[in-house]
């Protein structure tokens, strides 16, 4: 039986958290859906960052999860991409929120997929799976970002074909996009991939890298080169390790907030 949202009353506002309301659900399969909640005047993030957001739990102890914002980080309201786990402490209950709903959120962002964990480069890959392309959901809406390389290279590999969020937006190469300028759309290249169905793509990105079908739409070298391009890595723990392992004997090296390098992951989410 499933456990319903908690009243407002059940919620307590805290040094550490804000107690938001939700705004609009959509869910995109019966394993995948999306939220947005209003956002505090003096929330601030930089795009690809994450936060914690969540429920009350037994005894009225928050029962938190760190989710990347999907959102652009001018957005009024704040977006979140989350899977549909049955037996999840927090999804299987969050899985049912409605609009009108309380929810808590953070209020200290961080991470590492932001630019500023890269050097400088001609061209950003965002690699990702499933959720995974939650924080570059957030990236590609940034001006800033494509400001600092001259293509956006946004890769999004999923099982079946209907789990590939916000694809209409993506392939529309973001229209309608208030800050946005058509050359920044025009730079921005939408590659989506699925591995259990036919599609125009099809196999894991991993299989697209070493065919080269990766960089078809794309104006520079058909292949990953360290001096000039630039990746971040979101997905599941394996993806991101064997990706890690992938870049690093092409010659790439990790970058960090403190350490910019020519590749990222998001630390918090692998372990």
């Amino acid at each position: 039986m499933t456990q319903p949202i908690p009243d407002r009353s059940e919620f307590q506002e805290s040094g550490a958290f804000t107690v938001e309301t939700i705004t609009h659900v959509h869910h995109w399969t019966d394993s995948l859906f999306s939220l947005k909640m209003t956002r505090p005047a003096a929330f601030r993030f930089r795009s690809g960052e994450f936060i914690m957001i969540g429920l009350p739990g037994e005894n009225g102890k928050p029962l938190l999860r760190a989710y990347s914002m999907a959102s652009p980080s001018y957005a009024e309201e704040l977006e979140f991409l989350s899977i549909k786990v049955q037996d999840g402490p927090l999804t299987s209950r969050l899985q049912h929120i409605k609009v009108g709903d309380p929810i808590y959120l953070g209020k200290k962002p961080t991470g590492t997929l932001v630019t500023d964990a890269l050097l400088p480069g001609k061209r950003l890959f965002m690699l990702s799976t499933g959720t995974g392309l939650a924080p570059f959901m957030s990236l590609v809406r940034d001006p800033e970002v494509y400001g600092m390389y001259d293509e956006i290279i946004a890769v999004h590999s999923v099982r079946h074909a209907n789990e590939l969020a916000y694809r209409e937006l993506l392939e529309a190469k973001l229209e309608g996009d208030p800050l946005l300028e058509d050359e920044d759309r025009e730079r921005f290249i939408y590659v989506p991939t699925v591995t259990r169905e036919d599609f125009r793509t099809t196999g894991r990105i991993q299989t697209l890298i070493d065919s080269g079908d990766l960089f078809k739409e794309s104006k520079g070298p058909q292949k990953f080169d360290p001096e000039n391009d630039r990746v971040m890595l979101c997905g599941s723990m394996a993806m991101i390790k064997d990706h890690a392992a992938d870049l690093e004997n092409r010659g790439f090296e990790e970058g960090a907030n403190n350490k910019p390098g020519q590749f990222v992951i998001e630390r918090a989410f692998v372990g």
